[in-house]
């Protein structure tokens, strides 16, 4: 009987998200800390938590366009830009509400990715990637130059967002509202890789040969993929408008779409569950880094805080990157499926 309670006796069974009863009580486990977590952390670490959860939206975004579709972009800034800039021009100038804002931030960022995907019908690889660099720069000089829309320098004030005149003006609101975001956000991408669409993206991503041959639509699924990206994208630079209550063009330069890319690899390229782990470690590094630089100011007061700080994110960013991909190239996911595997199969671990 043990046996037959472990087979899938149907295609049903055998999809479920949640195969075990053990998945769902560490799911039920998880959610009950996420809700309780504001009320036993300071508010810096809960200001921190809240742009970690922007940052898991659009990292779940880049993944399904390079980790899913295989199509290598660095143009995240530019869409979290056009994200972040859509909400500040609705919400400040127009006066529109929340939930209006921010799917209209998402649907145009993604007709933008629409645009900005078209060079993937010829280009692959590290042209691509300098195709989508380029769009970044572009949405970054226009920032700067179009002053009457986008405050130029000066940037753009954002009013908190609202729901029937309550407002989510403290982290911990805005915590919780970004929560039930990131869930949806979680939940539909989880649901389209499991759909015709998701396995096109993936087969393109192994071969455009053979997809092309079995006949799938290349161009159809590539701009398809772009689009879906773009729209996290817009999502996720709404919340961090919303977040942050005023936005800049220096804050959506190049570093910013290299720690995307660093949150996709330490995570696992092609995973939803990586892209929540990279996005956590990347968000938060800054800050450990802070503190280690701080100690080392301490015991050595000749070196500079904010000099440390600078000089040594970039170069812990670069070199997590690169040990991931020579050492653990299915990132962090990749990493914990190995533990649990390990755990399941001890003492016979061979």
């Amino acid at each position: 009987m043990s046996v037959l309670k472990e087979c899938k006796l149907s295609y049903r069974e055998d999809i479920k998200i949640f195969q075990t009863n053990f998945s769902l009580f560490w799911l039920y486990s998880f959610i009950t800390f996420i809700l309780i977590i504001p009320f036993i952390v300071d508010r810096h670490i809960l200001s921190l938590l809240v742009f970690t959860e922007c940052a898991v939206i659009g990292a779940i975004g880049l993944n399904i366009l390079t980790g899913f579709t295989g199509q290598i972009s660095l143009g995240q800034a530019g869409f979290l830009a056009v994200g972040s800039y859509t909400t500040a021009i609705f919400a400040k100038k127009l006066g529109l509400p929340f939930y209006i804002t921010m799917p209209l931030s998402g649907i145009i960022s993604a007709i933008i990715g629409l645009i900005v995907g078209l060079p993937s019908i010829k280009l692959k690889g590290f042209y691509l990637a300098l195709s989508t660099l380029a769009f970044s720069k572009i949405i970054e000089h226009l920032a700067y130059r179009w002053v009457s829309l986008t405050g130029g320098a000066f940037g753009l004030d954002v009013p908190p967002p609202s729901i029937a005149g309550y407002y989510f003006n403290t982290e911990r609101r805005l915590y919780y509202l970004f929560i039930v975001i990131v869930f949806f956000v979680i939940i539909y991408a989880k649901n389209i890789l499991r759909t015709k669409v998701g396995r096109a993206f993936i087969a393109i991503r192994d071969s455009d040969i053979s997809s092309k041959v079995i006949g799938i639509n290349l161009i159809k699924y590539k701009l398809l993929s772009f689009m879906i990206s773009s729209f996290y994208a817009g999502i996720a630079g709404s919340a961090y408008a919303y977040t942050l209550n005023f936005i800049a063009p220096d804050h959506f330069n190049i570093f910013l779409s290299v720690e995307y890319i660093a949150m996709i690899i330490v995570g696992g390229l092609g995973s939803i569950l990586g892209s929540i782990y990279g996005a956590i470690v990347i968000t938060l590094l800054p800050e450990t880094i802070r503190i280690i630089a701080g100690k080392m100011g301490t015991l050595f007061p000749i070196l500079n805080e904010a000099y440390l700080v600078s000089k040594m994110q970039k170069f812990i960013f670069g070199f997590i990157i690169v040990i991931f991909l020579l050492l653990e190239p299915t990132g962090l996911r990749g990493l914990w499926e190995r533990v649990k595997t390990y755990w399941k199969s001890w003492p016979f671990t061979y």
